[in-house]
């Protein structure tokens, strides 16, 4: 179990060279958004590997997590910062669990790139998704929570928290097949023949179209915050891959860790472990709970979403061995990304079986 205050990789250290802030702006920022300007005012640097550089910042008017696009020239559409500050900003005030925002800056002149602050959260993240520190009550309680957010999220109309434009309208899944697919084919270095087949199945069988919710992305246990005491969700994090989207795929993604297959993530899988012991339900019955809670009827084609989540991590990982080997990396990294694809690509292909390929 983990109480790291937030995500972000958890510890915090010094400023990395290249990444350095201005302090005395962050403090100024501070006092405009919230009309306390911190006398004192402490920075220090999550440490990591994430693509947006994020800070704790402690101040004698309040603690807050600074998020920024990296220094230097970057694509126009990269690290889009302003599009995770959108999206907290509108879901804190339609009620969904988020970090409340304080404000956001574009102006790069302050501290080298665009940022936003918002305030921080305490509380309890877990990351071994077995949770082994919980009573199986404590634990069963915690998945439900989990469950509850997601629904709060897919609760929400994005039209009417201004989100309707946040994410290309219509076919969403048919688009993510077709991107992932083209992708994996762009970076394929095996045959792996349950990869094709998963992919053809997918593309000739996108289920029919449902009403856009926010989709995370990533909504999985080590992007959630709970009460330091309670089994509540009081924060999500990283809305990095943020878009609106199919919920389902978004759920299904989140139920991964009763599908992946074992020994493929650090986070571990529930494939292997004894549900019951551990006082969690099955998927199907997890799913049903969130569909209950969203109003909608139980989910009928689960194995299509469950085969397209496995492809597309299959996608990316295999998109991540291409760069490996285009890089000249050390042959320890790329095989071991490598030797991830083949059973998560017959993962896929076996669900797709299952729901009738």
């Amino acid at each position: 179990m983990s109480d790291t205050p937030q995500k972000y990789l958890g510890a915090t250290g010094d400023v990395r060279e290249g990444f350095e802030v201005d302090a005395g702006e962050i403090a100024r920022f501070i006092g405009e958004c919230t009309g306390a300007t911190p006398a004192a005012i402490t920075v220090r640097q999550f440490q990591g590997g994430q693509s947006n550089p994020t800070y704790m910042v402690e101040s004698d008017a309040g603690n807050f997590v600074l998020r920024r696009r990296p220094p230097g020239v970057l694509l126009p559409s990269a690290h889009a910062i302003d599009r995770e500050y959108r999206v907290i900003d509108a879901l804190s005030r339609a009620g969904v669990p988020v970090p409340k925002p304080v404000g956001y800056c574009a102006d790069e002149s302050r501290i080298g790139s665009a940022f936003y602050l918002m305030e921080h959260v305490p509380g309890r993240i877990f990351f071994d998704n077995a949770m082994p520190d919980l009573s199986a009550e404590e634990r069963g309680a915690i998945y439900d929570a989990a469950n509850a957010a997601l629904a709060a999220l897919h609760s929400v109309d994005p039209e009417a928290v201004g989100l309707g434009d946040f994410g290309r309208p219509g076919n969403y899944l048919a688009r993510q097949v077709a991107r992932w697919s083209k992708q994996y084919a762009a970076s394929k270095t095996q045959d792996i023949p349950a990869m094709d087949k998963v992919i053809a199945w997918l593309e000739a069988n996108v289920p029919d179209e449902v009403p856009a919710r926010v989709a995370h992305g990533d909504f999985s246990f080590h992007n959630l915050i709970f009460h330091p005491t309670e089994p509540r969700v009081v924060a999500i994090l990283d809305w990095e891959l943020a878009t609106t989207g199919d919920p389902i795929a978004d759920l299904t993604y989140h139920g991964m860790e009763w599908y992946r297959p074992a020994g493929i993530d650090p986070r571990g899988s529930l494939v292997d472990k004894d549900l019951a012991a551990l006082g969690l339900p099955d998927f199907d019955t997890y799913a049903a709970r969130y569909c209950e809670r969203v109003g909608r009827p139980p989910v009928e084609n689960l194995g299509y979403y469950k085969a397209f989540n496995l492809f597309r991590v299959a996608a990316i990982i295999q998109g991540i061995v291409a760069r490996f080997e285009a890089g000249n990396a050390a042959d320890a990294n790329a095989a071991t990304q490598a030797a991830r694809v083949a059973p998560l690509a017959e993962a896929a292909w076996a669900e797709a079986q299952r729901a009738g390929a």
